[in-house]
């Protein structure tokens, strides 16, 4: 092998391997401690490239609104929210609210921070501990240096009527309006705390 490598091939092939293929050969091999380990190691993976991803959308938001003002951001999250809402919706269609809950919160999950649901006659209320994407950035501090992320100025719809609201949160506001498909009704309605900085969110999703 030449001196100017920095990894022998079985290094190479391991680094590509996807972690949880090796967390399913740790637990086939019944090798606990491996597993957890690599457990971990996942968390930690998907952690990074899902704030990676959730910062660029909040820069990306930063830019429009910052370069093109209000109106452009509003007409932005509008289309962004309803593309992906109605393919979410492809999802949704046609299942029972037992179904479309279960599917709404391992859709949650994926931001990857634990939540309590609570049932009463009409609804179901999800409230995350905490928000996994807007409320972490505003703990973060996203919005001040260095990140300097966009505080919506104007109190308008899109920010639930307050000033100097965050972003990224803004989307929230087209979640509650766009249907899930033509005619119906959005998949879910997110109530934002008073205090986005020190209480979570809410999400109710009506039977």
């Amino acid at each position: 092998m030449s001196d100017n490598r920095l990894f022998t091939e079985e290094e190479l092939k391991a680094l590509g391997q996807r972690t949880v293929d090796l967390v399913q050969a740790s637990i086939e091999a019944g090798d606990q401690e491996a597993a957890g380990k690599l457990a971990g190691r996942m968390y930690n993976e998907f952690s990074a490239m899902h704030d990676l991803y959730r910062d660029w959308v909040t820069h990306l938001l930063t830019i429009i609104g910052e370069r093109f003002g209000d109106e452009a951001l509003a007409e932005a999250l509008e289309e962004t929210v309803g593309g992906y809402t109605r393919r979410l919706g492809g999802r949704y269609g046609g299942k029972s609210a037992r179904r479309r809950i279960e599917i709404l919160a391992a859709g949650l999950r994926g931001h990857l921070q634990p939540f309590d649901l609570e049932e009463d006659d009409e609804k179901i209320t999800i409230t995350p501990r905490p928000c996994g994407s807007g409320e972490r950035l505003v703990k973060d501090g996203a919005y001040g240096p260095p990140c300097n992320f966009l505080k919506i100025k104007k109190p308008q719809p899109m920010t639930f009527e307050r000033s100097d609201f965050p972003v990224y949160c803004a989307h929230c506001y087209f979640q509650n309006i766009v249907p899930a498909e033509p005619g119906g009704a959005p998949l879910f309605a997110t109530e934002p705390s008073a205090d986005l900085a020190e209480e979570p969110c809410r999400v109710h999703i009506y039977k």
